[in-house]
């Protein structure tokens, strides 16, 4: 199969499934005339890259997983184990976005949003930008 194909089989763009290749997560067959020619397992484990990546895994995370999914041997602790590490760094990026949210929120609703030159926004964010220049200065 060639990258067409391939794109259309598995989900992904052409340079996605070119940039993989290039990081070594897939390696197609080459033709005599240099074309990649593409295996049904490589569809498979680039729908499998595709997914991995939409829940947010790392390139890192999907390589060590490609590995595992390899590995008949493997443990599902060694699976569960980055499931988990991936897991936690969600829940800390849902934090920061929720204390973000809340904070622009408060922001939103101090501010008229009127005429007057007025604005706890731009307040706000110029006592942070101070509070920041102070600290690197001090630091």
């Amino acid at each position: 199969m060639n990258i067409g194909d391939v794109a259309d089989l598995s989900g992904l763009p052409a340079k996605t499934i070119r940039y993989y290749e290039d990081i070594g997560l897939v390696e197609p067959l080459r033709s005599s005339n240099g074309y990649r020619s593409f295996r049904q397992s490589d569809v498979h484990k680039l729908a499998f890259l595709g997914r991995a990546r939409a829940l947010g895994f790392t390139i890192e995370d999907c390589r060590s997983l490609l590995k595992l999914y390899a590995d008949t041997d493997r443990a599902s602790a060694e699976v569960k184990q980055i499931a988990e590490e991936h897991l936690d760094r969600i829940d800390c990026k849902i934090a920061e976005l929720t204390e973000m949210r809340a904070t622009l929120s408060h922001l939103v609703d101090a501010c008229a949003g009127d005429h007057r030159p007025d604005c706890p926004i731009l307040a706000d964010l110029a006592m942070e930008q101070k509070a920041g220049s102070i600290s690197k200065a001090s630091g």
